[in-house]
């Protein structure tokens, strides 16, 4: 019994002894060629903003010498003359008035419609479903003339209006797209309980399908107010008197009005995508989630 009993403290001994060994994770090639693809798309993406801004501070006979390096004496003179001969505030405040009401219309009109797509059964069904899909097929180009001769006629052109319709109708087929994708997941048993207490349609779907619905709902809201903001194209077809120009319509000016003066140019271009870069900084993981739980959930 004494020498098992040895035997056995030498043994343990000796595992205490040895040192552990460390498992080294190896890294494949596919790996190393996403990883560099990945950090080649990052640099090219951030460094032309980081540019700017750099650039922004500079007087632009500086610029012109050296717009590479640091800036050997930093001014805000660019920002300066934006604001007071651009009127950025007030290109600023349409904008948000624009992507603002088109967002909050996108939300609306995508969620009642997801829930009834989702939730009914009527005639037609699959054919609507099908026409959604192929909405996303066709441009804003291929629209633009009708819809600006509808403007006309209503007498909407050169106001926010005239960017406004437009701009919820062509957000509309992907906005609802996406919330009914989420909708699908969410387990039909809640709304039979809530019904059998007594509730009624409204009652349920704003009481219990919005707030289950919020990534979703973010993600939709993230997506229509980027595509707005950034809308140039219909910003300036439907708008042509230079006091109502939101912030991207008034940078196309800046940039053939002002071609030559580069850092009012930069400055400029900082002051509009500062809104966007803190947009998508703050609910960037609201994208990811709404656009996923749909398929996870699933």
């Amino acid at each position: 019994m004494v020498e098992k009993s040895v035997m056995i403290e030498k043994s343990i001994s000796k595992k205490k002894i040895e040192p552990k060994r460390v498992m080294k994770k190896k890294i494949s090639a596919s790996k190393i060629i996403l990883y560099t693809v990945l950090i080649f798309w990052a640099v090219t993406t951030i460094f032309p903003f980081i540019w700017v801004v750099i650039n922004s501070f500079k007087p632009s006979a500086e610029l012109l010498t050296s717009s590479f390096s640091l800036p050997k004496e930093f001014t805000l003179d660019n920002y300066k003359n934006a604001f007071n001969n651009l009127n950025i505030l007030r290109a600023y405040g349409m904008s948000f008035l624009i992507s603002g009401s088109v967002t909050v219309g996108v939300i609306v009109l995508s969620s009642m419609m997801a829930f009834a797509m989702t939730r009914y059964k009527f005639k037609g069904k699959v054919i609507l479903d099908g026409l959604l899909v192929a909405s996303l097929m066709f441009p804003v180009f291929s629209t633009i003339i009708p819809v600006y001769q509808m403007m006309i006629k209503w007498g909407l052109l050169n106001s926010a209006t005239s960017v406004i319709l437009p701009q919820i109708a062509s957000n509309l087929s992907f906005a609802t797209i996406v919330m009914m994708g989420f909708m699908r997941s969410i387990p039909i048993d809640i709304e039979e309980s809530a019904y059998m207490e007594g509730a009624n349609v409204f009652t349920v779907f704003t009481r219990i399908i919005v707030p289950i619905s919020k990534p979703a709902i973010s993600t939709v809201a993230i997506f229509s107010f980027l595509w707005s903001y950034n809308d140039l194209f219909v910003q300036t077809t439907m708008i042509g008197k230079r006091a109502n120009y939101p912030v991207c319509a008034l940078l196309n000016e800046i940039s053939s009005k002002y071609g030559t003066d580069y850092g009012l140019m930069a400055a400029s271009v900082t002051i509009i995508l500062i809104p966007v870069f803190i947009v998508y900084l703050l609910l960037q993981k609201n994208i990811i989630k709404g656009l996923t739980a749909g398929a996870v959930k699933g």
